[in-house]
């Protein structure tokens, strides 16, 4: 029997793509998409707009019940005071297991969903029908993200960038709490050496091969 909702599911790191492939194989399968970093971001805000402390776990459990997923605004959520606060209560188990239950559900809505961020294959959906591991180099991240920041007006040195992308890469794969790693079924796909275009066609090609493989083994 045909599952009502399909869900893909798209890991990796800082600046690795992941989100502008996710946006497109979104529209490509006529999929909902929800970008689960702005998830925390938009509980930070919320707590800042409120004047609240960041290390409440109380106040910051009930701002993430309080979320409304369909309606996060990625402008708005982009400033740089609000990354920080996000990092701040990210850590919280309390946080992440009031948005994780609130991802599980936008995911499980029809027609489903493709869902990008740091654990979405191993903790919020581990039965995804897709699940994708998007990697680059530190290097490459760095100069991505140094390049956009340039592009946007914005002044910063690529050694800071790149820094900065190792120490998150370190926080991310080292946090007690659902750690940055591969789903031990996910398909890798390293954007290293690949335009936009070329990563999108790639990844397009691995979900369809996995869907053929799943309806052939759901027909024997």
């Amino acid at each position: 029997m045909r599952r009502e909702s399909l869900i893909i599911a798209i890991d990796g790191p800082a600046a690795s793509g992941k989100g502008t492939l996710a946006r497109r194989l979104a529209a490509r399968y006529g999929l909902n998409h929800l970008d689960t970093g702005l998830t925390y971001r938009a509980v930070a805000r919320a707590l800042l707009d409120a004047g609240l402390p960041l290390d409440n776990a109380q106040e910051a459990e009930a701002a993430a019940r309080a979320v409304d997923l369909g309606a996060l605004d990625r402008q708005a959520l982009a400033a740089h005071a609000v990354g920080e606060a996000a990092s701040k209560i990210a850590v919280m188990p309390e946080v992440r297991r009031a948005l994780v239950e609130k991802q599980r559900a936008f995911a499980a809505s029809p027609p489903g969903a493709v869902l990008d961020g740091r654990d979405i294959g191993t903790v919020v959906c581990p039965n995804a029908d897709v699940k994708l591991y998007v990697t680059a180099s530190p290097q490459v991240r760095a100069e991505r993200r140094w390049k956009e920041i340039l592009s946007g007006g914005g002044e910063v040195d690529y050694a800071a960038v790149l820094a900065d992308v190792e120490r998150r890469d370190v926080r991310d794969m080292s946090r007690a709490d659902s750690p940055l790693r591969p789903a031990d079924d996910a398909h890798l796909l390293d954007t290293s050496e690949m335009d936009i275009e070329t990563a999108f066609q790639a990844a397009v090609a691995l979900i369809d091969a996995a869907l053929a493989g799943r309806n052939a083994d759901g027909r024997r």
